[in-house]
Formats: C-alpha cells, structure tokens, sequence
C-alpha cells in the first residue's frame, strides 16, 4: 500500500470515524491548522445533502457546492459565511450521483473548470462514469442570488471507466499543474488511487489507471490546493494532509506518510475545499437527523 511501510514505522496516536470498527494510526498534526470555526449555516435550504465543495476562482469569498444522489442537476454557490449566492442548472443533464467537484485548468489556456463527478456507485451498478466539465462562469461581482442556466454546448463530458471492475467514489481531485483528473475510491479496506492523464477524451471513453492503494477506509472527499502542494482527503471522522517537499508528482506524494489533522466529526460531512489563498480550508456537511449544513474553517496557524 503506498504509505503503510512508513506508517509501520511512526507511533501515532489514533482516532476512531463515526461507524468506524478500525482505528487509524496516524499522528495527529496539531500545529498547522486551527480547530474548527463555524462561519454560519447554509442560506439556502435546498443543499441538504451537500456531497462537494470547491473555491471559485474568480470570487475569493465564493465556493461551489451539490447535491448527492438523486438530486436536480443544479450547482450552488455560497459565500464563505453560507450566504445564497445563486443556483445554476446544467441543461440537459441529469444527476444520478454526483459526489464531489473540482475546479482546475483545462483544454483552453487561462480558463477555469468545473470539474462535477458522476462518481459514485454504492451498489457496484455501473461499467461507466461520468465527470461532466464546464468553464466557470464568471461570478466576480455577485452579491445577491442569481439564476443562470449552463447550455449543453458548454457541457463536455469525460466518460471512463476503471481499469480492474466496477468502483465506487466520492473524492474527484485535479492538478492544477498537470491537469491529470485524480479519483480516490470509498469502499476497499485499502481505498485505491485512479488517475485519467490530461488530454482526457470527450469522445471515447477513458480507461483509468491505478496509480496506489492508501491504508484507509470509506475516503468521501478530497481537494488539491490551488498551488499544487497540498492534499487533503477525508473520511467521516478523519482528515488526512500531505504537503510537497520538492517537485514530486501526486501519485510519489501519496506514497508518503500523511499527517492527521484536527477535526470535529460532522454528523455525515462529505466535502472539503482549500481556501483560494491557501490560508485554510472549509469542511460541510449533508444534513441529517434535523442539524443543518454549516460551514467549518480550519485556518493555518
């Protein structure tokens, strides 16, 4: 597995996730990141099953959010205290099971995409997936909630598939220097590490490779900071940080050690987004049992 071998070699302390039998012996890192800081509830009542969460990248107080399974083919974007800044609806498109998003580079220069991932597959259904990708639109000077329909010629579609059967997933991840599409599985004892190499095809369907295996268990979101250097993944009651030491690439990252950072379970929290500046990070959470969707910061220290 990719970073077992150091794991064998560190004593850690341990934190156990929320419907978790296994504990996962990873140091916790408690001098980087601050402990969690609400910044308000979610304006908007119809994100109630919250599943990603990414920084826009051209409102630095802005972040994209979606529903999970089931949901209207609809992308939310709020402000950094929760504030309802708009709905856009992707036409002709329907959501199955969209798990997380992405924001990144892409086929044209100076552009930024959204990434949406039609990635999971609780019940192992589905040969192929699908991550639907779309310019950002401009949303530099909203302040108050607007409505906008993304046409179905703005829409590409990245189909693929994974190289070894039918997978799982909810963290959906890009680099931001390669443009390679990274995918970070749920369900394995080992979860598995899948990437689609940048040009990804829109018209034949991409076959992933598999790059790792990590020692975790039921990974439901991940990001790339804006710069590159830094990994974050989660699972329900765990946050797991990797930072460059040099000009390694992210598959050679996740084969070393990650660190554990401080976090408070939320009741069924699924998305995890850097901040634009790389000052911290913000975690939300699918509402359940009558809590609602809040935003949590952890800032850098």
């Amino acid at each position: 597995m990719l970073f077992l071998g150091s794991l064998l070699a560190l004593a850690g302390c341990s934190q156990k996730g929320p419907g978790e039998g296994e504990n996962v012996q990873i140091p916790l890192n408690s001098d980087s990141f601050t402990n969690s800081m609400s910044q308000g509830k979610l304006q908007n009542d119809k994100i109630d099953e919250a599943s990603g969460l990414v920084a826009s990248r051209s409102n630095s107080k802005a972040y994209w959010t979606h529903n999970d399974s089931g949901g209207k083919s609809k992308l939310f974007l709020v402000d950094d205290t929760g504030k309802d800044l708009g709905v856009f609806t992707l036409k002709g498109i329907k959501a199955r099971d969209w798990e997380d998003i992405a924001l990144g580079p892409g086929p044209k220069d100076g552009v930024n995409y959204l990434y949406v991932g039609e990635i999971g597959d609780n019940k192992a259904k589905y040969d192929e997936k699908m991550i639907y990708r779309i310019p950002e639109p401009d949303v530099s000077e909203v302040q108050t909630p607007v409505k906008q329909k993304i046409k179905k010629d703005q829409i590409e579609t990245i189909r693929f598939k994974y190289p070894d059967g039918k997978r799982d997933a909810e963290a959906l991840m890009i680099d931001p220097t390669t443009k390679d599409i990274y995918i970070v599985t749920k369900r394995e004892d080992g979860v598995r590490v899948y990437v689609a190499r940048y040009p990804q095809s829109t018209q034949e369907v991409n076959t992933l490779e598999r790059v790792g295996t990590l020692d975790l268990h039921k990974i439901v979101a991940g990001d790339i900071s804006p710069d590159g250097k830094e990994v974050l993944l989660k699972d329900y009651g765990n946050i797991y940080y990797w930072k460059k030491s040099g000009d390694e690439s992210i598959e050679e990252l996740l084969k070393t050690a990650p660190m554990r950072l401080p976090y408070i379970p939320e009741p069924q929290g699924e998305s995890i987004a850097w901040k634009l500046d790389g000052s911290g990070f913000f975690t939300l959470s699918e509402e359940r049992g009558g809590v609602e969707a809040e935003l949590y910061l952890y800032k850098r220290k």
